[in-house]
C-alpha cells in the first residue's frame, strides 16, 4: 500500500528560522511530500517550500528585520499590527523578494494553513492553491499573533493565529488521509508548556472575543497533549519528528540578523543530520 506522506510545520514566530533551514535542506535534496500543513510561522515560511524558493525565508528576514515597515512598535501603534501587513504581504512578496506563485501552483503537494476563528475559538483550515491574494490572506491570518495583530476578516469571519487552537496539526492531516508524517517542531525534546496563571487577565484582554481568551488559557493543556500524541506516533513509526537539539534561545520577534542566521544554520544542521532517516521513512532511495 502506498503511503500518503505529510509535512507538518509548527509555528513559533522567529523560531521558524530553524524550520526554514530544514526545509531548504529538503529542497536541495529533492525531498517531497504529498501534503503540507503549516501553522503561523510554519505556514508563513513553509509556503517557500512549495514554491521551491531555497533561501527566501532567511534572505528577506535578514534583509528587513530592522526595517520599521517590517516589524516595529511604530507599526503596532499606527496600524494595530506589529508586522506591517502591506509591507510584509504585498511589497516584499510582489516587489522586493518576489514570491513565485507560478511555482507554488505547479507543485502538486496540497498545502493547508490553519487559523483560529475568533468567534468560536476553533481552528479552521484553508487549502492554498495559487499562493495569490486569497491564500496570502489566510497565511496572514494564521500568523496574526494575539494582542499585537488585528483579526483578519475573510468572508465575514475574523481569524487570528492558528497556534492558539491547533498548534501542531497532525490530527488534521491524519483525517485527510496522511498516514506517514514528518513533523518539524521548534522546541527541543522534553519541552513542557507551563499553564497560565491569570485566567482573568486573558478574559480582560479579550473581553470582545471570550472564545479566544479561553483558547489561550487552554493552550498549554492542548499543546502538551499534542506532544504526548506525537510521541505515541513516533513509537508506532507513523511519524518522524525533527526538533532542535536544545532551546533555540531566540526571541519570538528577533531583529538581529546574526541570531536569525544562527537559528537557520541550526535547522540546516538538523536537516542534514536527519536527511537519511527522512528519506528512508518516506520510502524513497537516494544515491
Amino acid at each position: 500500500m502506498k503511503h500518503k506522506t505529510g509535512l507538518i510545520l509548527e509555528g513559533g514566530a522567529m523560531r521558524g528560522m530553524f524550520t526554514s533551514g530544514i526545509l531548504d535542506v529538503f529542497l536541495e535534496n529533492d525531498v517531497r511530500f504529498d501534503g503540507i500543513a503549516g501553522i503561523s510561522a510554519g505556514a508563513i515560511f513553509g509556503i517557500n517550500f512549495k514554491s521551491h524558493q531555497i533561501g527566501r525565508s532567511i534572505r528577506y528576514n535578514k534583509r528587513f528585520c530592522k526595517d520599521p515597515r517590517y516589524c516595529s512598535l511604530r507599526s503596532l501603534i499606527f496600524t494595530g499590527d506589529i508586522y506591517g501587513t502591506i509591507f510584509c504581504y504585498k511589497v516584499i512578496a510582489e516587489q522586493l523578494d518576489v514570491f513565485d506563485c507560478e511555482a507554488f501552483e505547479r507543485d502538486p503537494a496540497e498545502f493547508y494553513v490553519g487559523a483560529t476563528d475568533v468567534e468560536t475559538g476553533k481552528a479552521v483550515y484553508h487549502r492554498c492553491r495559487s499562493g495569490r491574494k486569497r491564500d496570502m490572506l489566510w497565511i496572514r491570518a494564521s500568523g496574526s499573533m494575539p494582542l499585537v495583530s488585528r483579526p483578519v476578516n475573510i468572508n465575514g469571519h475574523k481569524y487570528l493565529d492558528g497556534g492558539m487552537s491547533d498548534s501542531i496539526p497532525y490530527e488534521f492531516m491524519e483525517k485527510k488521509g496522511y498516514d506517514r508524517n514528518v513533523i518539524i517542531l521548534t522546541r527541543p525534546e522534553g519541552y513542557f508548556k507551563e499553564p497560565p496563571k491569570h485566567e482573568k487577565l486573558f478574559k480582560l484582554m479579550f473581553s470582545k472575543y471570550p472564545k479566544v481568551a479561553q483558547a489561550m488559557y487552554d493552550r498549554s493543556e492542548m499543546y502538551n497533549a499534542q506532544l504526548r500524541g506525537i510521541r505515541e506516533r513516533e513509537e508506532k513509526g507513523t511519524a518522524l519528528v525533527i526538533r532542535p537539539y536544545e532551546d533555540l534561545g531566540i526571541s519570538r520577534l528577533e531583529r538581529d540578523p546574526d541570531e536569525l542566521e544562527r537559528a537557520y544554520q541550526l535547522g540546516r544542521q538538523a536537516g542534514q543530520d536527519r536527511l537519511g532517516d527522512v528519506v528512508r521513512f518516506l520510502g524513497g532511495q537516494k544515491d
